[in-house]
């Protein structure tokens, strides 16, 4: 088991950058894969970014080239670095761990993009 804990969201303006965190309860060294997701109220929970234990990455095509993802397992603590914003970001963001065939989520953090 684990608990996912996000930080780091907040309202920043159109074109603005962010940066989110996710801290996980035990070592991250062995979850093979992490992930952040977005939702927006009456939308389904979708893929933002993806990375493997052996740092290799996915990015949905929305973000791509804007969004950086990363880990850092001496810290267990999953990132989502996010430059060029644009309103239709705005979502509540979660992370997400994948381990023995179960997932297990954050509780989410606000992202809001508006002038």
């Amino acid at each position: 088991q684990v608990q996912l804990v996000e930080s780091g969201g907040g309202l920043v303006q159109p074109g603005g950058s962010l940066g989110l965190s996710c801290a996980a309860s035990r070592s991250i060294f062995s979850i093979s894969t992490m992930s952040w997701y977005r939702q927006v109220p009456g939308s389904q929970r979708e893929l933002v970014a993806m990375i493997t234990s052996g740092g290799t990455t996915y990015y949905a095509d929305s973000v791509k080239g804007r969004f950086t993802i990363s880990r850092d397992n001496t810290k267990n603590t999953m990132y989502l670095q996010m430059s060029s914003l644009k309103p239709e970001d705005t979502a509540v963001y979660y992370c997400k761990a994948g381990i023995d065939f179960r997932d297990y989520w954050g509780q989410g953090t606000q992202v809001t993009v508006s002038p």
